[in-house]
């Protein structure tokens, strides 16, 4: 099983996130962080990068059924997605598979909670 969700679509990097973002709101998420990769690998260790953007996703009804289930399940949260370019006018997106991750824990009621999600996120991904 792959631990991501992926598609390359065709449209330049600042086209895409807001896409994403705008796919992501619709099937219930918000995004609490976004990590510019490029901008922080420049400014910390002044090396070029990619166009790379890690958002941090969170759907807060399943968030607060998968806390209720398992109070550690919170080290794996918020559901991440990246955007990256690939070549110009080439843009890959990518999110967690949360049935994959949440394969490490040995609680029966997360399964149906991490189906859940990771069809919505597959519908993000599709849609971009």
């Amino acid at each position: 099983m792959e631990y991501y969700i992926s598609k390359t679509v065709a449209g330049t990097f600042d086209e895409v996130v807001p896409k994403v973002k705008d796919e992501l709101k619709k099937e219930g998420f918000g995004v609490l962080t976004e990590i510019d990769i490029k901008t922080t690998l420049k400014n910390k260790l002044d090396v070029d990068f990619k166009k790379y953007t890690i958002l941090g996703a969170c759907n807060p009804g399943y968030a607060h059924k998968a806390l209720q289930a398992e109070d550690k399940v919170g080290t794996m949260l918020p559901c991440n997605v990246i955007v990256q370019e690939r070549e110009e006018n080439k843009v890959e997106v990518a999110a967690v598979n949360p049935i994959a991750s949440m394969m490490a824990i040995k609680n029966p009621k997360l399964e149906q909670l991490a189906t859940d999600v990771t069809e919505k996120l597959r519908q993000v991904v599709k849609c971009i």
